[in-house]
Formats: C-alpha cells, structure tokens, sequence
C-alpha cells in the first residue's frame, strides 16, 4: 500500500508515532495475538491495548475478529498490511516512472443515481437534509451539499470525470473514501457486506465491522448526534488485479474495465438486500467523520 504524507492521512501516520504501537505490530508479525495475550506479553492492560488497538484496525493496518474460547468472547487480532510504502514527493515519483495521472474529489452528495431503503437520510455540515428515513429526499436539489448520506440496504453511484483523451487508457484507478455500517442510530457491532463496482462490474465486497459513534469523529458537526466516523478505505484496481489497502480482494484488472476516452465512468457503493451481513452504508465527505476529505478519484494513463 502507498501513502501519501500529507494532513488527510495524519490518522494513520500517526499509528506509527506511538512505541507501544509500533511494539504490537512486532508481536503481530510473529502470529496472531489476542488482547489478553499481547497485554501479557507487553505488561500493559487490555485496556490500554484494546485503544491501541481500535486506533489500528480503524487505519487498516490490524484486523480483528471475535472467537469463542474458554473464557468467553475473544478478539484475535492480526496484521492487515504487508507492507506501506510513504510518498513524499509525489510529483516526482510520478515524472520518475513517467506516469500522467489526474485526481478528483466527489463530494459524498453529488451521486447520479441511487436506490436506497431505510433507515437512510442526509446531512449537510449545518442541518439535515429533508426528512429522515424517507428516500424521496434523496431528490431533493439540497442533496449535492450532503456531507453525511446513509441507507440500510440499496446503493449510490457516482459518475467519475474522464480526462482521457485521444488513444489514452487507464494503467489503473484508485478510489479512497471513509465509509461504515449503518444502523439505527450506532452499533459498532454490525457487520456489513458493501460492494465497490465500476461500469457494472463487482470489484470487490468488503465486509465492514460496524456502525461507529461511541466517541464523537474528529470534524464531525458538534449538533450531530448519530453515527460520527467510518473506516478510510483505498480501493485500488491495477494490473495485478483489484485491492483494499493492499489486500488483494479479485483478479479483475484494470484492462478488463477498458477505461479509455471518451467513455462514461460509473462508480457504485451498495449493499444488496440478499447480502450475508445486510448491514447498511455510511458515507462521510470532508466535514464528517474523521479524514478532511471526500470521495477520491485518480486515474492513472
């Protein structure tokens, strides 16, 4: 995974500021841990390891899952990354592999399409958007200043500028967003399969773990009251295939997608009713949640 070093990924940067952190993910390039063990092993306590730990499952560097083992419930944790690759200078690098590329920010109000079931609404940085759980509002002309949109089951889709120009394709797309769950007001417990598809074609479903509001997001609006934060996810389809963070999810490539000028670029978020974990989505743009941005697009030629 790359990342660039810039301020809308100060969460994850910061993962790496913390000795303690950087001491878990040691522990966590040997095996698996859960939260008892890695607190015995580091002589802190599961409370002071399951913070740490939540802060980097939420920058997608560990994963966890709950195990039943003779004690109860268990959280297991293990590493998510292989490796992440920091970007100082991005132009440069661009100019060094001699690749054109151009980016776009699509704010989380600005879909073309959708089809969405409750519970769903709006948000703009100031008030609510119409009337909660009734999808006719997702017409309403208000909706293009939405900084927050949710829905139970259904999707939205987004049509992506294409600059391409004569005999130019698309070497590879990449697509980062801050997204969760959605339930009826939070549950940081609820599962849900959401799936990233261009011009008709599945690229991968990710299950996310939940509906985050137990502690208020970092420029998340004082009056809101509800979910405040998702997960910053980067969906990336190269030739290699199609990932999440770095996680390989599909072989679909980015010539199979044939992005080239000239042609309509569709984007679509959705979580289908038949889904194993119908667990809804949340979708954060730069003045909710906790990263300054919206929805970005880059295109590589």
């Amino acid at each position: 995974m790359k990342l660039e070093v810039t301020t809308a990924n100060m969460r994850v940067l910061e993962c790496f500021s913390s000795e303690t952190r950087v001491r878990m993910i040691e522990l966590l390039n040997e095996k698996p841990y859960n939260i008892g063990e890695m607190a015995e092993a580091l002589g802190l306590s599961s409370a002071i390891i399951t913070k740490h730990i939540q802060k980097l499952e939420e920058c997608g560097i560990v994963a966890t899952e709950s195990l039943v083992g003779k004690r109860g419930t268990q959280k297991r944790c293990t590493l998510k990354l292989d490796q992440l690759t920091l970007v100082l200078r991005t132009n440069a690098a661009e100019e060094q592999i001699g690749q054109k590329r151009f980016t776009v920010d699509l704010p989380v109000g600005q879909y073309t399409v959708y089809e969405v079931r409750p519970t769903c609404g709006l948000a703009s940085n100031e008030k609510r958007i119409g009337m909660m759980d009734d999808p006719r509002y997702f017409d309403d002309p208000e909706h293009t200043r939405a900084e927050h949109l949710w829905f139970a089951s259904g999707y939205v889709e987004y049509r992506i500028p294409n600059y391409l120009v004569g005999s130019e394709t698309a070497s590879g797309l990449s697509i980062s967003l801050e997204i969760c769950s959605e339930a009826p007001q939070y549950n940081e417990n609820w599962p849900s399969d959401i799936t990233f598809s261009v011009n008709g074609t599945d690229l991968a479903t990710w299950t996310c773990p939940g509906d985050f509001g137990s502690r208020r997001g970092q420029y998340t609006p004082s009056w809101w009251v509800d979910t405040q934060y998702g997960l910053h996810k980067t969906l990336s389809i190269t030739d290699n295939g199609t990932f999440i963070d770095g996680v390989q999810f599909s072989g679909t490539r980015i010539s199979q997608l044939n992005i080239r000028a000239g042609q309509e670029l569709r984007f679509r978020i959705s979580c289908p009713e038949t889904a194993a974990h119908c667990g809804g989505v949340s979708l954060f743009g730069k003045g909710f949640g906790n990263y300054p941005q919206d929805i970005r697009v880059t295109i590589a030629v």
